[in-house]
């Protein structure tokens, strides 16, 4: 692919020994400055194949911000960083997370001191931009990372936002397991006869999940279901989300008073408190995380093998997010749906979009893990 050898270097140290399939697509496009459209299943190497493709475009003799990535969450941000950071380590690439909840004085320390990336949340970034702590005259590649998330209402305006200041000819990579049609269909506004590596509806579920659902009569049923799973879930380490912020409090709280050993986090809590949990969960010190969609996208925890889906989530985007959380790289995983008697029409909906089978959880799941 004409890369740089310390970058090559860089790569084989991060333990890639032949690009994914997403990778050989993409990365060649990116390189020669093409805008790029890039979807591909869930721990498939998108973050990686970002910061291969970014360290080879920067030039590190020039101290300023070559490159903007912007992530819909603080911690698939610093997640970012630090894969850029060991892939492009014998570069000497001075990259900087630029996120909420940190120090801002921090920021503008590192940021007047000089980098060539910036790998950032959207509020954070804009702001820093608006201080002109963040220079932009040499940003030459915007990339959205979870492109679908960024451009849905919640993220448009910032993005817009950090988009005005940024010089004309710039380049724009989009990147998610999930791009829905109306984002795809807004890309002509701001991207340039795009290349689009796409993948179909159906090869988007994972092969080495397996997607199983519990039926449960009533909600209360579904602790007393969790309950029985524990020693399942402690196998390996295992990711439970919840619909809401208050939820994931309650069955927190409810889980240590029977005096089983979880951790939490959403984004209500201070940053210091979720770098911690993350950071206890990361190294394993922690096996059962119980979470809101927060955690859907992106994250990476290699020994992850199950997710269970306390409550369904709200649309089917995130639902292909969520399990993607187990099975990274092409291990095994497991999902597990708790479903309530109005769930199931969610569920075969599920199915049915992704035309994939969702069985009842056999006896044996602790086997399967």
């Amino acid at each position: 692919m004409g890369i740089k050898d310390d970058l090559l270097r860089g790569i084989y140290g991060y333990g890639f020994e032949k690009p994914s399939a997403i990778q050989q697509r993409a990365v060649l496009p990116i390189i020669n400055g093409r805008d790029v459209i890039a979807q591909a299943q869930s721990g498939t190497g998108k973050t990686s194949m970002i910061s291969l493709t970014v360290c080879q475009i920067v030039d590190t003799a020039v101290r300023e911000v070559q490159a903007l990535i912007l992530s819909p969450t603080r911690e698939l941000a610093s997640q970012t960083e630090r894969v850029m950071l060991a892939i492009g380590d014998y570069l000497n690439v001075q990259v900087h997370a630029c996120i909420g909840g940190k120090s801002i004085s921090e920021d503008i320390r590192r940021l007047e001191h000089g980098v060539h990336v910036v790998s950032g949340t959207p509020g954070r970034v804009c702001d820093m931009i608006k201080r002109r702590t963040l220079r932009t005259r040499a940003i030459k590649l915007l990339v959205l990372d979870e492109a679908d998330e960024m451009l849905s209402r919640g993220f448009k305006d910032q993005i817009y936002d950090v988009y005005r200041y940024l010089p004309p000819e710039l380049q724009v990579v989009l990147i998610s397991a999930t791009l829905p049609h109306e984002i795809l269909e807004m890309t002509s506004k701001f991207m340039t006869e795009p290349v689009r590596i796409l993948v179909k509806r159906d090869e988007l579920t994972l092969e080495g999940i397996k997607q199983f659902f519990v039926a449960v009569e009533k909600e209360e049923w579904k602790f007393d279901t969790l309950c029985d799973l524990y020693d399942t879930l402690t196998i390996t380490q295992a990711v439970i989300f919840c619909n809401t912020k208050r939820k994931v409090d309650w069955l927190t709280e409810k889980m240590r008073s029977n005096n089983f050993t979880v951790s939490a986090m959403h984004g209500d809590m201070p940053q210091q408190e979720r770098d911690a949990i993350m950071s206890e969960f990361r190294s394993g010190a922690t096996r059962v995380l119980i979470t809101t969609d927060v955690w859907a996208r992106g994250l990476d925890v290699q020994q992850v093998s199950l997710v269970i889906n306390y409550d369904l989530p709200n649309n089917r985007e995130l639902y292909i997010h969520r399990i993607g959380r187990s099975g990274r790289f092409g291990r095994k995983g497991v999902a597990i749906n708790f479903v309530r008697k109005d769930d199931i029409r969610i569920l075969r909906d599920i199915e049915q979009y992704y035309s994939t089978q969702i069985d009842e959880m056999p006896m044996n799941v602790a086997d399967l893990i």
